[in-house]
């Protein structure tokens, strides 16, 4: 039996870097940042249960120790102080003479961030305590200033808000962070190595934010039997006897951490030649990535890469590894395409870029000197083809090998080819085709335009549900609008609002120095609106009435705009089909709109019309949705014309009934000349708004964007 001291020692003890078994990716990539942390920090994508967690808490381990001032808050370096630290100034140490204040000796810190943290925990704030019994303006520190020169980890950054987000990332952009509020004016330096894990299915992190990641690596379970049981046997010995464990592996442990040592130091000394930066330059045009920030991460991360190899230039072969971890996430052209790169691409681009940028033999290049106008690597590849051509021409040539890229959920463009009938490919079916009544009737699928800006629906009031971009919100960020007496303890501070309840009861309380004195009861929470995200529930017609005249397609890319929108605003999102005879829940509710886009596109249609059965499934996930999350207001969209070709429009107004009361949109999908305003009538009875399909974009907005940008 395991006991409780047991348990607390396998969970404090770390698991070692090198008995980790795969994840060759993840390695290299934290050992790079760990090595040069102008590598930008990493991204770490997969699937739960694949060590993503236990591998960057390793890693701490093997960073060498640091010497920091002796009592400052901020870690600085005796040897080189900040200027501006808060608890400064310092005085630096010099060749000839120790400075008077002691340094200090301590291990790399490894600080985690939880989801729930706040903008005060994250960046510092005024201490409180101080500022209200001894009336000084002190500044309390956050966990951006507890990781400088250590590593900053940040589990399920994907689920973390986006302000917290833009503000990790700014810091560890910049180096330092700067904190503007309550009366604090404070800057500080934060050079930190940042770790982000996300589970994708949870969730995707937005294009902007992928960006601001330097490298970002993919991971996945091994498929190998051998592998899994090695996985499995090393976990069960170090649960067994973490200590026993760990010694085993304590001379690897000790040899990578000698390694990284003596890849920091090379580092200085490391050149990019021009032809390394030519070909970086060209990758990353050949890729169309946005931005030049693509270039100076795979200038980075290749420069660490050849320090790690122990080489002082920069050759292909460190700009390939570079790259491949580099720019996986900064081709994502939509919000819904999945990152990826195709290696043969890359691979195709080093063969083909000259090795110098005017196609000359490297021979004749100057020689070597301190600056990227060094010579080129030491072990030049192919010269590419035509010789001293324009290497423009050879990043064209391979625009064939686009053709053999892995396929993307990309959304296919507007004119596409409707996919034919099974048996018929490349026929339409007749407009006035009608499936077979009952759910074995022929299906039938239809690609969607690209997704285009939709109007926005909110949810009417003002609630308290998770931070995000759609309806009105008390949320703990946002502008302040007021104060409150907090019914526990208070979770943002007041400060104007409660120095006003204390000052008129001053002198009864007897205040005899500076200071104020405070009681519970002055106490005042501020009061923060904001915005918040939805449980938006699509309830789409899927049934045979939707594929005449082609109505499918104008259906799927409505909606798609619709999770778009979902996507922008940080909702979750949920996916209902109704055909034939029943109605199924295609996608449970999930912050994984990406999910939800590839769910649309897959979707058959054929078959009769339950439209009750499909009122009557979405009563009762938003029924089961309430219990999990009561302060998540939901928005139902329901796509539909309004006919029920299986069960009686009495049945479809019942269930509409049960709906009476959610914030409702009804998407007319009803066509032709002749109209019986059947999806108006169901949205009377649910109390909903409707629109028609054709409708549904926001022109206005769209006509006000390009008029802006012109």
């Amino acid at each position: 039996m395991t006991t409780c001291k047991e348990t607390s020692k396998v969970r404090d003890s770390r698991y070692p870097f090198t008995a980790v078994v795969g994840s060759e990716d993840l390695k290299l990539a934290l050992i790079l940042n760990a090595v040069s942390p102008r590598s930008g920090g990493v991204l770490v994508r997969g699937e739960k249960g694949t060590a993503k967690s236990t591998i960057v808490r390793a890693l701490a381990a093997l960073l060498p120790p640091v010497e920091v001032v002796s009592g400052c808050r901020f870690s600085c370096d005796p040897a080189a102080p900040d200027p501006e630290c808060p608890d400064g100034p310092h005085e630096a140490r010099t060749e000839t003479a120790e400075a008077p204040t002691a340094g200090a000796v301590r291990a790399a810190r490894l600080v985690e961030l939880p989801v729930g943290a706040s903008e005060d925990r994250l960046v510092g704030s005024l201490d409180i305590e101080r500022a209200l019994t001894e009336g000084v303006k002190s500044f309390e520190p956050g966990l951006l200033a507890g990781a400088h020169r250590g590593v900053l980890y940040v589990d399920e950054v994907n689920l973390l808000h986006d302000h917290l987000v833009d503000l990790l990332l700014d810091a560890a952009a910049l180096g330092t962070c700067y904190v503007e509020r309550e009366g604090v004016s404070v800057r500080h330096a934060a050079r930190f190595l940042l770790v982000g894990t996300m589970n994708p299915e949870e969730g995707e992190l937005r294009p902007q934010l992928l960006d601001r990641f330097g490298l970002t690596v993919e991971v996945r379970a091994s498929r190998e039997p051998s592998q899994r049981a090695e996985v499995v046997r090393r976990r069960l010995a170090f649960e067994a006897d973490p200590e026993g464990f760990a010694e085993r592996w304590s001379g690897e442990e000790r040899e990578l951490a000698r390694r990284i040592a003596e890849a920091r130091a090379l580092l200085p000394q490391v050149v990019l030649p021009d032809s390394a930066l030519w070909q970086i330059a060209t990758i990353c045009a050949a890729f169309e990535v946005d931005g030049l920030r693509a270039d100076l991460v795979t200038a980075s991360a290749a420069i660490a890469h050849a320090a790690w190899q122990g080489r002082t230039a920069v050759t292909a072969d460190d700009v390939r590894e570079a790259a491949r971890l580099a720019l996986p996430h900064r081709r994502r052209r939509d919000p819904f395409d999945a990152p990826g790169l195709d290696e043969s691409k890359l691979e195709d681009l080093l063969n083909q870029i000259p090795e110098t940028p005017d196609g000359s033999d490297p021979d004749d290049s100057p020689p070597e000197g301190p600056g990227p106008g060094g010579s080129g690597p030491d072990e030049p590849g192919p010269e590419g083809p035509g010789g001293g051509g324009d290497p423009a021409d050879a990043a064209e040539s391979t625009e064939s090998a686009d053709s053999t890229a892995p396929a993307t959920p990309d959304v296919p463009g507007a004119g596409a080819p409707d996919p034919g009938t099974p048996g018929t490919p490349g026929t339409q079916p007749p407009a006035d085709s009608k499936p077979a009544a009952g759910s074995g009737g022929r299906e039938q699928t239809f690609d969607a335009d690209p997704a285009a800006r939709t109007r926005l629906f909110t949810v009417p009031g003002v609630g308290s549900g998770a931070p995000g971009r759609r309806s009105r919100a008390m949320t703990p960020l946002g502008r302040t609008t007021g104060a409150r007496v907090p019914e526990a303890r208070p979770g943002s501070l007041h400060l104007r609002a409660t120095v006003g309840a204390a000052a008129p009861y001053q002198r009864e309380r007897g205040r005899s120095g500076p200071g104020l004195v405070l009681r519970r009861g002055d106490l005042r929470e501020a009061v923060r609106e904001g915005r918040e995200g939805n449980l938006v529930l699509f309830v789409v017609d899927a049934s045979g009435s939707m594929a005449a005249r082609q109505r499918m397609r104008a259906v799927k890319t409505a909606v798609l705009g619709l999770l778009l929108d979902a996507y922008q605003r940080r909702d979750k999102v949920g996916l209902i089909t109704f055909r034939g005879t029943r109605a199924d829940l295609v996608l449970p509710p999930t912050s994984s709109v990406e999910a939800g886009a590839a769910r649309l596109r897959e979707l058959p249609v054929g078959g009769r019309t339950p439209l009750a059965a499909g009122l009557l499934r979405a009563a009762e996930v938003l029924r089961v949705e309430r219990l999990r999350d009561p302060a998540r207001r939901p928005l139902l969209v329901l796509v539909t014309d309004g006919r029920a070709t299986s069960g009686t429009v009495e049945e479809s107004y019942r269930a509409a009934g049960l709906l009476a009361g959610i914030t409702s949109v009804v998407v007319d999908c009803e066509g032709g000349h002749v109209r019986l305003g059947l999806a108006g009538a169901l949205a009377g009875r649910m109390g909903a708004e409707t629109v028609r399909l054709d409708d549904l974009t926001d022109l206005a907005g769209m006509i006000r964007e390009r008029r802006n940008a012109a």
